[in-house]
């Protein structure tokens, strides 16, 4: 990584650079005889009282103290792909549950046990990524256990469409008397072509407002958080988790809510969640619009691919994205303990 510019070291960023693409050089201590250096690359997520936090590619994150900078810049963003990515089922399953992190989780061999106090499905379930390291009979006996204390009911996730996908789970879960529900879809695009989408909004309602927090009026129109008195923390903790979380707004005429998205950055991989449009608001182009803007900032922090997760039986929200380009990938449904179910 080259920082020199004329022979000298420089700090080419600025509070006004977060959410952009950079690589920096800190000092981290003293060698034998000559200062020690750490490179690193990614999205400046934040910089808050002279700290810096950049999530690099892989979804994790460092902090770097403003005094330690020795250099820095933005990355210029690379050329987008315009082909639809290839991924393997394991891989996607990984990013969305970065994308939408449990509260709580617990390993159980390469399965992962998740808990969020009841708000959604994907954070409060078993994510199962290969061998939970007993017989499935004592590995669902634990997982009943789990949840059982935390008052959930016991689900595990279950992928199906693909050679490397939970097929032989699902059946064995299937004899167990485990009942499948919420059949859901994952789909994928390149995300180059759904930046050049035609968004130009209609008359009346603003351009897209994006931030890193969801507003109160973002909130009541995507009116999910299981709790009529506000969200719980819970699902705030859950909303706002993630390596690189956009939330983004259109005022209509009248200054309310006319649609919402959610956006999470994970590497080469952006992840599109949350698109509502108000009742009153609907055949106006605002769904378009918010995934253009979405999608525009997903380039600009490196993203290259889209997913999303669309349930099944949602003709309406299908049709969507069959517009805006995203195709099938893979399904997946949960398989739910039935009490008193046989093993």
């Amino acid at each position: 990584m080259e920082f020199l510019a004329g022979g000298r070291a420089e700090v080419r960023i600025t509070r006004a650079d977060v959410g952009k693409r950079v690589s920096v050089r800190r000092l981290t201590g003293d060698g034998e005889g000559a200062p020690a250096f750490t490179d690193a690359v990614g999205v400046l997520t934040s910089w808050d009282e002279g700290v810096l936090s950049i999530t690099r590619r892989d979804g994790s994150s460092v902090r770097i103290e403003e005094s330690a900078l020795v250099a820095a810049k933005v990355v210029p963003p690379a050329r987008p792909r315009r082909k639809v990515p290839a991924a393997g089922t394991r891989e996607l399953q990984e990013v969305a549950a970065r994308g939408w992190p449990a509260i709580e989780a617990e390993r159980l061999g390469e399965w992962t046990l998740r808990a969020a106090g009841g708000f959604t499905r994907r954070a409060n379930s078993v994510l199962p990524l290969g061998d939970p390291g007993l017989p499935l009979d004592a590995a669902l006996e634990r997982v009943e256990q789990w949840y059982a204390a935390r008052g959930l009911p016991a689900v595990i996730v279950v992928a199906t469409g693909r050679p490397d996908s939970d097929e032989e789970l699902a059946a064995e879960l299937e004899r167990r008397g485990w009942d499948a529900e919420r059949h859901t879809r994952v789909r994928i695009s390149a995300l180059a072509p759904l930046a050049d989408l035609p968004a130009s909004p209609p008359p009346g309602p603003a351009g897209v407002t994006l931030s890193r927090e969801p507003g109160a009026d973002w909130l009541a129109l995507y009116n999910r958080t299981g709790d009529s008195g506000g969200p719980t923390a819970d699902a705030l903790k859950v909303l706002t988790g993630g390596p690189s979380v956009w939330f983004a707004t259109v005022r209509g005429a009248d200054g309310g809510t006319a649609a919402i998205g959610r956006l999470v950055v994970d590497g080469r991989w952006a992840g599109f969640a949350a698109l509502e449009v108000a009742e009153d608001a609907r055949r106006q182009g605002l769904a378009t619009l918010v995934t253009a803007a979405l999608a525009e900032r997903a380039l600009d922090e490196g993203a290259s691919a889209a997913y999303l997760q669309v349930e099944a039986d949602n003709a309406g929200a299908l049709a969507l994205y069959d517009r805006l380009g995203f195709t099938d990938h893979h399904g997946y449904h949960y398989r739910r303990a039935r009490p008193g179910g046989r093993r």
